[in-house]
């Protein structure tokens, strides 16, 4: 009884303009249209996988965690109620505009809205279509991609993601943040991708440090990398991670501190994978453009 995936990120922003030409002319992006008041973007067959809607907290929003079907969703409901979480059910109307069959609507333990849900809607007889030069990304059993969880308490927001939502550690990364200062970086897996989230006592003022797409090809990361640099939006260069060994660059997104990875190639979780700690992010590069907090 656990979370098979991520399904899809939503983020309610001050400026829609800005985010429309980072998801399309940065990320490469295909636009897919409105469900209410956000605006949709594939990546893949799936009718979207990021959501863009009006709003002041310039954050994310909510994420969508996928499961394989109704009974796998009642599955997950009773193991909520057996931990005390409390949700409710997704209406029609939700339904709809999320495009699924089903879905239950909770919170994690500081207040990130989680809806999980099984039935999700797919276009085939509508090829993607990148808007900005990238050959496609790595999604199907492994999901849109990944994100870093900042949160006050990573005991409570680990026992939580683990103990009721089913993740597992793939490792952890002790992240220098200054002199004489680190983190605990928790990274979990649900499928095969290395981490679908991380969790970190970051001092950042949003819910996310990053989110990360992984693209099929390096040179879709080249690309990207030249479209960010052009405007100076390269946060972290290019580099490989130590513990998923993914080639990738980091760069801002319009809602700072908030940034996006664009990535390739990283390892997956087998079933002979062995948890580890790591004393630095990266092999190589990822050195950082900016300080911390600054756009």
């Amino acid at each position: 009884m656990s979370i098979e995936r991520l399904g899809y990120l939503g983020f309610a922003v001050k400026d829609v303009p800005a985010w429309d030409t980072f998801m399309t002319k940065k990320l490469g992006l295909m636009p897919a249209g409105k469900a209410g008041d956000g605006a949709l973007y594939r990546m893949d067959q799936r009718t979207w996988r990021i959501a863009v809607h009006p709003g002041e907290l310039d954050d994310l929003a909510y994420i969508g965690l996928e499961v394989d079907d109704a009974a796998a969703l009642e599955r997950m409901a009773d193991k909520l109620r057996q931990a005390g979480v409390a949700f409710a059910r997704g209406d029609e109307a939700l339904m709809q505009q999320r495009r699924v069959m089903g879905l239950l609507c909770l919170q994690d333990p500081f207040d990130l809205p989680i809806e999980i849900y099984w039935g999700p809607s797919e276009v085939f007889h509508e090829p993607f279509l990148a808007s900005a030069p990238v050959s496609g990304f790595l999604t199907g059993e492994q999901g849109l991609g990944h994100f870093v969880r900042c949160v006050p308490d990573t005991a409570k927001a680990l026992a939580f993601y683990t103990g009721v939502l089913g993740f597992q550690l793939s490792d952890i990364i002790d992240v220098e943040l200054g002199p004489q200062m680190t983190a605990e970086a928790h990274f979990l897996h649900c499928n095969g991708r290395h981490h679908t989230i991380a969790i970190a006592s970051f001092p950042l003022p949003k819910r996310i440090h990053h989110f990360m797409l992984q693209a099929n090809s390096l040179d879709d990361v080249g690309h990207a990398y030249d479209r960010f640099d052009a405007d100076g939006l390269i946060s972290m260069q290019l580099g490989r991670h130590i513990n998923d060994h993914m080639i990738s660059f980091y760069g801002h997104t319009p809602s700072a501190p908030i940034d996006v990875e664009f990535g390739y190639g990283a390892r997956t979780v087998e079933a002979s994978w062995t948890v580890t700690r790591h004393a630095r992010i990266s092999m190589w590069g990822h050195k950082p453009t900016h300080l911390p907090g600054q756009g």
